[in-house]
């Protein structure tokens, strides 16, 4: 039995068509496995490996490898406040201690209600509003504690539902451009293109 739901497998398996090698799709499914679960599941570690053609073992290597994935169960929110240099000299140590405050949780935990997740971040790229506050990986630019407060208030009453959708989810439309070629034309030119490599291989090997 699958872990992703029908529409997500049928995704997973549009990704893989898409990539010469199998393996090259894995990090795209992982965001689908945490649109899905919100975070990377055991379950979509199995699935991923299988499509991929590698092992569960490189899956949750190179899922931990990059700070937006999450092996662990998050909150809706996950709140990053940056205390590199820029948002250092601005103050991001005492909003991130304040948010801690609010949250009511430490730094790399979960609020009591599940809602929000607060961790410090390396430079997000926005320093010339500092300090620099995401949610859901989406800027908010909230830099002052009032301000973080009602940002709160805000997500906590779903007035910014339109803005900051739940965590895992990248992209709210999936789009139509890129690669636009039938999954069996382009099985066939894949198939051609590697009989061809064989055949260069075994007549070099003579």
């Amino acid at each position: 039995m699958s872990h992703f739901r029908a529409d997500v497998r049928q995704r997973a398996e549009e990704l893989v068509a898409v990539y010469p090698r199998r393996r090259s799709a894995m990090l795209p499914m992982l965001h689908l496995a945490q649109e899905q679960d919100g975070y990377v599941t055991d379950g979509a570690i199995e699935e991923i490996a299988e499509l991929t053609g590698t092992t569960p073992a490189e899956v949750r290597g190179t899922a931990a490898f990059y700070d937006m994935f999450h092996l662990e169960p998050v909150g809706r929110y996950v709140v990053g406040v940056c205390t590199n240099v820029a948002c250092l000299l601005a103050g991001g140590d005492d909003l991130l201690e304040h948010a801690s405050r609010t949250l009511g949780c430490a730094v790399g935990g979960t609020s009591d209600d599940g809602l929000f997740t607060l961790e410090e971040t390396e430079c997000l790229a926005d320093c010339n509003i500092a300090p620099v506050v995401q949610v859901n990986h989406r800027y908010v630019r909230t830099t002052t504690p009032d301000a973080f407060d009602q940002l709160v208030t805000d997500l906590r009453a779903g007035r910014l539902d339109g803005d900051v959708p739940p965590h895992g989810t990248l992209i709210r439309v999936r789009r139509n451009g890129g690669l636009r070629v039938e999954r069996d034309e382009l099985s066939a030119e894949r198939a051609a293109a590697r009989a061809a490599r064989e055949a260069r291989a075994a007549t070099e090997a003579k």
